[in-house]
This record gives structure tokens, C-alpha cells and sequence, in this order.
């Protein structure tokens, strides 16, 4: 007994929230990926609340967030899809968020022969099979290697080595699995603890490609409206800033 009241008091004192916990379900895009789960640890630590993550491509989820998917946040690696969301009337207004500016990666195996710090024109190498890219048909990620791919020159001669992956975490498994030489993935994968040290990477110049703005709302079909806007609150906070810095996300502001 004097163990259990000890537990509560703990518990109390620390600030978690035992009555009245909260749950929210976030969509997220896959680059999103080790940032989001990193934070999603320290706002359930805070708050007491618990998050139901979803990763996927953006154009996925925005397609399933059109047919009614049961999501109260959602986090696109391109903010073209929230706002068109918006214009349609599916978004809280004024929630809509420019929560940061992604960046993309040549990504290799640590036992690849290749040399990364040659950068894109690498891919001209004839041992290259396959090198993996999101599918740009869904995937910002994806729609930014090509882009980069165009303007270094080199898509025309690789287009048919190219392997797609149905997100940005699925094509950085092909390459740390070996199914591909090679690709183009989200810094922020590159940099997580996990990635570090299965790759080494060259970072593909932000001139090169669109920029990635990232866009996240709150949707109106919501139940939990105000603890999503607590959520987007935690992430603008500086322990949610510190995180997204350190998987290499350019902040707005």
C-alpha cells in the first residue's frame, strides 16, 4: 500500500495528467518518421496524453482525409495539400501551420563502393542497378528527387533504374537493405541515430529542387480539436523545436 501511494505521488508531482488523459490521432508523413516518434515520447512524458501515429506518404493520407479518415492532425510533407484541405472546407480555420522546410539526401549503404561526395553525377555509375526514390506521384520527397535528378542532368539517363517506394521510409529501407545501390531520402532520416551509422550521404543542394514546405491542420471532423491545437503548441515549443532542429529540419521564422 505504502508503495502504490508513493507511485501516486510521484506521478502527481511530475506533472502527468492522470485523470482526464487525452488521445489524439496524427496523420504523418514518413519523413516525419524518427522526429515524430521522438517527439511523440516527450509530449506523452509532459502532457499524460496519449498520440496515435499514422506514417504515410502525403498524398496518401490527403486522398484517405478526403474520403473521411478518422484523423484529428495532419502533417504533409508538402503544405499544398493541407491548404487545398482548407479550401475545402475539411480544416479548422486558422489552424493551417508551416511547421518546417524539408531537405534531401544522396543516401548510400556503408559497405557501398560508391562515392556520395561525387553527388548526383554518380548515378551515371554502370554498376548501378537500382536506386530508390519515393514515388513522386504521392510522395513530395519523391517529386523532389526527380527535380533534382532533372536539374543536375542526370534523370533521363537513370529513369529506368529507378525503384519506388510507396514513401520516403519505405525507399530508405531498400537501400539499407541492399534491394537498391542507392537513392535519394529525407535528410531527416539520414540524421536519425538509427540511420547514422548504416549510410553515409551528400546533401543535394536546396537550389536544385522546389523547396519541401511542410504544412500541418487540424481537421474539422475532429473530437479532439483542442488537443490536436495542444499537440501543434508542443511542437512550436522549444522541446518540439530542439527535436525538429536536430533532424535537420529548417524552421519557419
Amino acid at each position: 500500500m505504502v508503495r502504490i501511494i508513493a507511485i501516486i505521488c510521484a506521478l502527481v508531482f511530475s506533472g502527468v495528467n492522470l485523470v482526464g488523459a487525452e488521445e489524439i490521432t496524427i496523420a504523418a508523413a514518413s519523413d516525419l518518421n524518427f522526429a515524430f516518434k521522438e517527439l511523440v515520447v516527450e509530449y506523452e512524458k509532459t502532457t499524460g496524453n496519449h498520440v496515435k501515429l499514422s506514417l504515410g506518404s502525403s498524398g496518401n493520407f490527403y486522398a484517405q482525409i478526403q474520403n473521411g479518415a478518422p484523423f484529428d492532425l495532419y502533417f504533409s510533407a508538402d503544405i499544398g495539400y493541407p491548404r487545398k484541405l482548407e479550401e475545402a472546407g475539411l480544416t479548422v480555420s486558422g489552424s493551417l501551420y508551416r511547421y518546417a522546410v524539408g531537405r534531401i539526401v544522396l543516401w548510400a549503404g556503408t559497405a557501398s563502393r560508391l562515392d556520395v561526395s561525387k553527388g548526383l553525377d554518380v548515378l551515371r555509375d554502370p554498376g548501378i542497378k537500382k536506386i530508390a526514390i519515393a514515388n513522386p506521384k504521392h510522395a513530395p520527397y519523391g517529386r523532389a528527387a526527380v527535380a533534382a535528378m532533372e536539374s543536375f542532368k542526370v534523370y533521363e539517363s537513370v529513369k529506368d533504374k529507378l525503384i519506388l517506394g510507396e514513401n520516403i521510409s519505405q525507399a530508405a529501407q531498400f537501400i539499407e537493405s541492399g534491394a537498391c545501390d542507392i537513392g535519394v531520402i529525407a535528410l531527416s532520416l539520414a540524421m536519425a541515430p538509427a540511420m547514422s551509422g548504416k549510410g553515409v550521404y551528400w546533401e543535394i543542394p536546396v537550389e536544385a529542387y522546389p523547396p519541401l514546405e511542410q504544412g500541418a491542420v487540424i481537421l474539422k471532423q475532429s473530437k479532439n480539436q483542442e488537443a490536436a491545437r495542444r499537440f501543434l503548441e508542443f511542437l512550436q515549443g522549444s522541446q518540439g523545436q530542439d527535436i525538429m532542429r536536430r533532424y535537420g529540419f529548417t524552421l519557419p521564422g
